[in-house]
């Protein structure tokens, strides 16, 4: 009983941390969000216009960054984050609670909104290495914040500003979080799902010295271009190299981190009234519109290039994925692929030729040099082929000879299809080629064991008929005739065994003769000797059907039908001049009956 209230408690020890665990981490994002959003809300509260509106509001990136990047689990801590940070924001301002609780309604639902249209027209699997969900993106952030325009429109006129154009602020409204939205929400995004997806460590060095480029830059031109120089689109226009060197060759993370980098350098030069930005001669309005023609400027031509160069490179691994699939295949199934233009007489082949024909990819082989090294007796049949295709029968199927490069002949099976141009000509030549030789060679091999199989049954057949009528000629009984017919067979399948065994190459002389004897002998009534001597087929054949009569013989009448006879078989190698010219084999009985 001790043991079971010792594992429930710990049981729901274990689970009670579980369930704190789990309440921690969203109360823990809401504070961080509450954090972010509250530091850059009273930094974005120091530059307004004169309704009272942030010309800038980054707020706005950063709650919908993060439920973008973090997704549907993160929606209330961050709207919770969201109003207590903008409440507290407003009211160390010159807000009422009425005005500032409606403006952090207005901010809530204004993040919950963009971040809903995104799961609902794109999904969850946001990524702005793709161009419609970019443009879904500022699409959804200008339709998000056109709608919470409405809200922080009423809370000024209720409270704050009840004199001032309601067309006006929510146009102010509108542009101020929008901006915030591209200029921080891509970063936070795009650092999630570098996260997910690390750059590799050279990219990673080299995006960073592109960053301090880009900030060293944007500094530079605020502060040592010549005030007669500048135009609302002059930091975009001088920026745009730099952007497009990010974008075109890093992770859009770092086109997403030039993009707030330029724009935090604007906003705070803007803020503080340095360098261009602190110029006399032009007014504040037209500051702010130049900054903000820039930090929008640079968003669309950041994140729309880096998402197009991103889907290439996508588009490129794909291909170069199925390039090499298809390469494999090619390989794995020994075909090789080609296209024959004919005007030029340019050959385009697959990788693999190295495999099928020897050609090495630094040499070239075009179509009349391919010709010359197929067999001359198939060159005719090939051209044949490929006269007799037009528009209604375009494809033709061909099987040659090939000198490989290597000096060996392959065998290679040809099907290709013709494109002709207007006129009905022969313009090019696409097809596979499929070396068919480890095919061709068990042909052959196949013809040759099918021809020693005709050619031994033939022999054999003929045997067959000798034995049955030397049989017929020698019994004068159909009993006498089966028997012995029986016997003669049987004798024929024992040595048809042995050559069998040795694959039809040679059987032993030894071997023979105690298969033979095997039936009637004993330890004391046979003899065998003789040196080792290889019978051919047509030998063995021959010499079993001698062996067969005489054992026959010795078990009717001579030795081996006694049980004192015995059997002596000897051999000896006749030799002519030093080299074996045949065996002479004897046979001698003992004991038989008189």
């Amino acid at each position: 009983m001790l043991q079971n209230l010792r594992e429930q408690v710990q049981r729901r020890v274990v689970a009670e941390a579980s369930s704190m665990r789990a309440l921690a981490r969203p109360i823990a994002l809401a504070v961080a969000v509450a954090i972010a959003y509250f530091l850059t809300a009273r930094v974005s509260l120091y530059l307004m216009t004169p309704p009272g509106v942030a010309v800038f509001w980054p707020p706005a990136g950063v709650s919908l960054g993060t439920l973008i990047a973090l997704g549907r689990p993160a929606r209330w801590p961050v709207a919770v984050g969201v109003i207590a940070a903008t409440i507290a924001a407003n009211l160390m301002g010159d807000r009422n609670l009425l005005t500032s609780s409606i403006f952090a309604l207005s901010d809530a639902g204004e993040a919950l909104l963009v971040a809903w249209m995104i799961e609902r027209y794109i999904g969850s699997d946001f990524n702005l290495g793709r161009l419609r969900h970019v443009l879904a993106l500022l699409v959804a952030s200008v339709v998000g914040t056109a709608v919470s325009g409405f809200g922080g429109t009423l809370g000024y006129k209720l409270a704050h500003s009840p004199g001032d154009s309601a067309w006006a602020i929510w146009q102010q409204w509108v542009t101020s979080d929008s901006i915030g939205i591209i200029a921080v929400a891509p970063l936070i995004i795009g650092v999630a799902g570098a996260l997910r997806a690390p750059p590799s460590r050279r990219e990673l060095i080299e995006g960073v010295v592109a960053l301090v480029a880009v900030a060293g830059t944007t500094n530079i031109l605020v502060f040592m271009l010549p005030p007669s120089w500048w135009e609302m689109f002059v930091l975009v226009v001088l920026l745009f190299p730099l952007l497009l060197w990010v974008a075109a060759r890093y992770q859009p993370a770092f086109a997403s981190a030039a993009v707030f980098i330029v724009s935090l350098i604007v906003i705070a030069t803007v803020t503080l009234k340095l360098g261009y930005f602190g110029n006399t001669v032009a007014s504040i309005d037209e500051h702010i519109m130049s900054a903000q023609i820039t930090i929008v400027g640079t968003a669309f031509c950041a994140l729309i290039l880096s998402a197009l160069f991103a889907e290439r490179r996508q588009h490129e691994a794909v291909v170069a994925e199925r390039e090499t699939r298809l390469q494999e295949a090619l390989a794995a199934g020994a075909v090789m692929a080609f296209e024959w233009d004919v005007a030029t007489d340019l050959v385009q082949r697959s990788n693999n030729v190295v495999q099928i024909v020897g050609l090495e990819p630094r040499q070239t082989l075009n179509g009349t040099s391919f010709l010359a090294r197929v067999h001359p007796d198939d060159v005719a049949r090939m051209k044949a082929s490929w006269s007799n295709l037009d528009r209604d029968s375009p494809t033709c199927s061909n099987i040659y000879r090939f000198l490989h490069f290597d000096g060996r002949e392959v065998w290679l099976h040809e099907i290709a299809k013709a494109e002709f141009d207007g006129a009905g000509r022969l313009m090019r030549l696409k097809g596979l080629a499929r070396d068919i030789t480890e095919r061709k060679r068990a042909e052959e091999h196949q013809s040759r064991l099918i021809a020693e199989l005709d050619h031994r049954v033939k022999n054999l057949l003929a045997r067959v008929a000798a034995v049955v009528m030397y049989t017929r000629e020698g019994n004068d009984s159909i009993d006498g005739f089966a028997q012995t017919l029986d016997l003669r067979i049987q004798s024929m399948a024992d040595a048809h065994l042995l050559l069998s065994e040795s694959r039809w190459h040679s059987v032993d002389l030894l071997n023979l003769v105690e298969h033979q004897l095997a039936p009637y002998t004993n330890k004391d009534n046979v003899t065998i000797g003789g040196p080792q001597v290889a019978l051919t087929a047509a030998a063995t054949q021959a010499v079993a059907m001698v062996l067969h009569e005489l054992v026959t013989n010795a078990v009717k009448y001579g030795a081996l039908s006694t049980p004192v006879g015995q059997v002596a078989v000897n051999w000896m190698l006749r030799v002519n001049g030093g080299s074996p010219k045949g065996v002479m084999v004897e046979w001698c009985e003992t004991g038989a009956r008189r």
